[in-house]
């Protein structure tokens, strides 16, 4: 498994903008964790991703500006279409769909680029989004999704033939997306991987493959050892993971439980909650506001049983109670994902991307004030992941890459 961090984190939107933020925090964040070369999981927006595409000087740019930092690609993340760090995302991060062309020539336009970063010898992945979000989806809308992702496994191949470099797309599920859970992931994926399934709407599980956030998966109150065993039982691979952690109330009856984990409500993201119930079902909100009854003829969750919220925590961080971070899944994923099939060429890329949105003094660690904040956090949440998830067979390069 390969370490990076992925650079969501960072508002920028252009090349320019990319090569300062390399400078700017990815070679400082590798100096600072005490690390001789750093993985960066890239977020290329559509526009700079189709740039690069087609301009091999502007890949040279950027390629240049890897290796002066010391810093290496084997991921991109290409879910985030463009627009990440706007006033209000919400929803709006699940546009295009799958059902879109635009979706399909961007993750292409990804892999292309990708495909001329990659270090010698190592496979590439990228993570997409679960199709749509779930409303409004049709059949048409699925019948084209599928027809996409066999043009994709089509066009993935081709490029490993012509490249001799093989790029991966991990499909990412999402609390509240059509692709909710694992298990929604699978039933989807690998019908459409057998060989009775129509040969021109075929995906190729060689190139399209699973990326467990541990954060959604947590949300989802799922067992990690039982997701990745589904996944791996049905014939499909964990192509990436991303280490992240949800914020957790375990009574949200408590005194002080709304009060606390309401100062996490903020306007930029979507903070979907789930709460366990006793009989062992899963009931849903969509956002954090809507769970805690905040908004107007919406009922919020009924706080009988514990919640988890899509706020990812930085990794090194508990929560003081009553709140608490999942710290534990996102342990006991990774460790399911070094064991199953195909695990070791798993990437592992650190997202948390709320960093600008942490709600002043309700963590151990505070919103950063300013690049060198944000700098020492990301660090310490990588010398975290060096602790806690990093053993044999782990490795932030290449050249320590065990098969």
């Amino acid at each position: 498994m390969l370490l990076s961090y992925c650079t969501n984190v960072h508002p920028a939107e252009d090349l320019d903008g990319v090569i300062d933020q390399l400078a700017r925090y990815a070679g400082p964040v590798r100096e600072a964790a005490g690390l001789d070369t750093l993985g960066v999981g890239l977020w290329l927006p559509a526009e700079l991703a189709h740039r690069l595409d087609t301009s091999a000087a502007d890949r040279e740019r950027l390629r240049g500006a890897l290796a002066e930092h010391r810093l290496q690609v084997h991921t991109l993340n290409a879910f985030p279409y463009g627009g990440f760090h706007r006033e209000v995302v919400k929803l709006a991060v699940y546009s295009p769909t799958w059902a879109e062309r635009a979706r399909l020539e961007y993750v292409l336009a990804c892999a292309r680029v990708l495909a001329d970063l990659l270090p010698e010898g190592v496979a590439g992945s990228i993570s997409t989004l679960p199709l749509a979000w779930r409303a409004p989806w049709t059949r048409a809308d699925d019948d084209e999704a599928t027809r996409a992702f066999a043009t994709l496994s089509a066009e993935l191949r081709e490029l490993a033939r012509r490249t001799g470099r093989t790029v991966r797309v991990a499909v990412e599920p999402e609390p509240g997306c059509v692709l909710d859970t694992v298990e929604d992931v699978v039933a989807w994926l690998a019908p459409r991987t057998g060989a009775e399934f129509p040969a021109d709407r075929r995906i190729d599980p060689e190139h399209v493959g699973v990326c467990l956030d541990t954060c959604h998966l947590a949300v989802s109150f799922a067992d990690p050892a039982g997701a990745v065993r589904r996944i791996t039982d049905a014939g499909l691979r964990v192509v990436k993971v991303q280490a992240s952690a949800a914020l957790e109330v375990a009574d949200p009856s408590a005194t002080g439980a709304r009060d606390a984990v309401g100062r996490f409500v903020e306007q930029r993201y979507l903070h979907q909650v789930r709460e366990l119930t006793a009989a062992g079902d899963v009931l849903a909100s969509d956002d954090l506001p809507v769970a805690l009854g905040n908004e107007e003829r919406r009922p919020g969750l009924p706080g009988d049983g514990p919640w988890r919220v899509h706020f990812h925590v930085p990794l090194h961080h508990e929560p003081a109670a009553p709140l608490a971070a999942t710290t534990d899944v996102l342990r006991d994923a990774v460790a399911a994902v070094r064991e199953a099939p195909h695990g070791a060429d798993a990437h592992l890329d650190v997202e948390t991307y709320t960093w600008s949105v942490l709600p002043p003094d309700a963590l151990p660690t505070q919103r950063p004030d300013g690049a060198d904040e944000l700098v020492a956090g990301i660090a310490a949440e990588l010398r975290w992941a060096s602790e806690h998830l990093l053993t044999e067979g782990v490795s932030v390069a290449p050249e320590g890459v065990k098969a």
